[in-house]
């Protein structure tokens, strides 16, 4: 008697455990009212089939009375994707096997029906917690980040599910020791296992890849920073010059007083030179803009390119200044690089325009360029194959996409047109 109660109450049991894995692995928070009325139901229909065709029968219309309705239930009243469904009901009847391989062990250890029912029970409740704590988050990320990796997580229970029903079933293959059966198995899992090592490693290099970018990323944004920091110190030595004016005066003044008109000049056109080479020139209203122009209009000279500057910008824009460095000094330096290739002098000129229109920030660059500018999709590809380069336009392209921006780039003629768009009302 006692072994028939415990046999009904374990059958019943192992429908509420397969649905409550089914709905964790697939994400759903648990309704416990509808999740009660639908197992109630699907018990309710398996008896009647029982009762009506035999428990032979029953067992094998289980997939269209019992995993059927509940892939149905995830899909049409949670809303989850079919695949997902599916792979979650199947994952759930996979998890059903640790509980029935306890069970027939310690039957045969103690050699009662009774101890394969109760070990059943408890280890059924151990692996549902384990499952809830530790797996079903996992599983969940896993299954929803692509479609390949629920097809991967999804292919082994669906292996299981056949090969068990077919040998176990439909026939008794696999109790009659039918040799193919057997070994079907360990060849499974020896092929998943390998894929599976394939998956992690190609998944641990892309992180690894990830991680090198946001580290480049940051140094970049570290050493816009630091420039910015000496376009800064380049303007207080300015207002060190400006305060040290009347000491020129005064010396100035000795000299006129000895008549000494040759020594003026000199002095006037020394002193002329270290005010000009201190000083950041005026593009527009905005300091930060005016001293990062100052900055790489003087890298450009030294580097024989001419810089042409069209920049149009109020005095607070409303941009973090780090990112604005990060931005400009990535587009000019990579357009002065490219400009002081050029052998003809007169190709050498790079073109700056911004300006702010419909509360947008609109930064362009124009330069000529050498050679054929290959891209990779909508980005150009860097020449240079060493580690490191090509990250200024993927930092662009960061800090862009960050705000929720457009860029482009595109060749025209023989001069590559670079232009970013950034809403100011969404910048910090």
């Amino acid at each position: 008697m006692i072994v028939t109660i415990l046999e009904m109450l374990r059958y019943c049991l192992v429908l509420v455990f397969g649905v409550a894995v089914s709905l964790l692995f697939a994400g759903v928070r648990i309704g416990r009212l509808v999740t009660a009325f639908f197992c109630i139901v699907v018990i309710l229909f398996q008896v009647l089939t029982w009762k009506m065709m035999g428990i032979v029968f029953t067992t094998q219309v289980y997939p269209l009375i019992v995993h059927l309705p509940l892939i149905l239930f995830l899909v049409f009243y949670f809303k989850r994707p079919w695949l997902i469904s599916i792979s979650s009901v199947l994952a759930a009847y996979l998890c059903c096997q640790v509980p029935r391989w306890i069970g027939a062990v310690m039957m045969v250890i103690v050699g009662d029906l009774l101890a394969n029912h109760i070990s059943y029970i408890a280890t059924m409740a151990v692996v549902y917690y384990f499952l809830k704590r530790h797996i079903a988050s996992s599983v969940q990320e896993l299954m929803e980040r692509s479609l390949s990796s629920c097809l991967l997580f999804g292919t082994v229970p669906f292996l299981y599910y056949i090969f068990d029903y077919v040998t176990t079933v439909y026939t008794d293959l696999l109790y009659s020791g039918a040799y193919g059966a057997v070994q079907f198995m360990p060849s499974l899992v020896c092929t998943f296992y390998f894929l599976f090592v394939l998956l992690y490693y190609n998944e641990s290099q892309k992180q690894a890849h990830a991680q090198r970018e946001r580290d480049l990323f940051a140094l970049q944004l570290h050493q816009a920073q630091l420039d910015f920091d000496n376009m800064r110190q380049i303007e207080k030595n300015t207002i060190i010059s400006r305060h040290d004016m009347r000491h020129h005066l005064a010396l100035i003044g000795s000299f006129a007083a000895d008549g000494n008109l040759s020594k003026i000049k000199e002095y006037v056109t020394s002193t002329e030179a270290t005010i000009d080479a201190l000083t950041p020139k005026r593009y527009c209203e905005n300091e930060t803009i005016n001293l990062i122009l100052s900055a790489f209009n003087t890298r450009a000279k030294k580097m024989d390119v001419a810089m042409k500057v069209d920049v149009k910008l109020p005095a607070i824009l409303g941009v973090n200044d780090t990112e604005l460095c990060a931005l400009l000094s990535n587009a000019l330096e990579n357009a002065i690089t490219a400009a002081a290739q050029l052998e003809d002098k007169k190709l050498r000129k790079i073109y700056i325009h911004a300006i702010v229109t419909n509360h947008k920030l609109v930064i362009s660059t124009e330069n000529a360029y050498v050679g054929k500018i290959e891209m990779e999709g909508e980005l150009p590809k860097s020449k240079n194959k060493d580690y490191g380069h090509g990250f200024g336009i993927k930092s662009m392209i960061t800090i862009v996409e960050r705000h929720g921006g457009l860029y482009s780039f595109e060749t025209e003629g023989g001069v590559f047109i670079l232009q970013l768009l950034l809403p100011l009302g969404n910048l910090i």
